[in-house]
């Protein structure tokens, strides 16, 4: 089960990660909103990366990260696997209210401005925001993984043992 979890907790973090870095490359190569076909064109590829890999992936290392640490009992007492929960969760709700909300958000108003439902002025103002906010996102994923590879120990005295 231990390997399992792993696994499935590996995979996801590959699948979140590059779900992020193609936003921040999607982001950065966005078409300006004047060209509204190419922009809704992106936008919808946007909202469907994040329905059908981020979100996805975030619920993997998320539901397998939280079942490895209550499964595996050396985990219980490990400061690093708690800081590893508090980067967890953070990453989940910044994923869901700052990258993924967004771009399916803008996805569907570029739809909408594209049928001529939907004032074009108002698309691409917050790419800025999407762009930063992703980036942290990111780096806060990242910082996660460097903690599961580093596992430093948090707290407590050195030992005699452990030094």
């Amino acid at each position: 089960m231990r390997k399992a979890l792993k696994f499935l907790h590996t995979i996801g973090g590959i699948g979140l990660t590059g779900a992020l870095v193609v936003q921040l490359l999607m982001l950065q190569n966005m078409p300006p909103v004047e060209s509204l076909l190419a922009y809704a064109t992106a936008r919808g590829q946007m909202g469907l990366i994040s329905q059908w890999v981020l979100f996805p992936s975030l619920a993997i290392v998320l539901v397998s990260g939280l079942l490895s640490m209550a499964w595996t009992d050396a985990f219980h007492g490990q400061g690093w696997v708690w800081m590893k929960l508090a980067l967890g969760i953070s990453v989940f709700e910044g994923t869901l209210i700052a990258v993924q909300g967004p771009a399916v958000r803008e996805a569907s108003r570029a739809a909408q401005a594209l049928a001529g439902e939907f004032d074009t002025a108002l698309l691409g103002v917050t790419a800025m925001s999407e762009w930063k906010s992703t980036l942290v996102i990111l780096g806060v994923a990242i910082a996660n993984v460097v903690l599961a590879v580093w596992r430093p120990r948090f707290g407590g005295k050195k030992t005699a043992a452990s030094a």
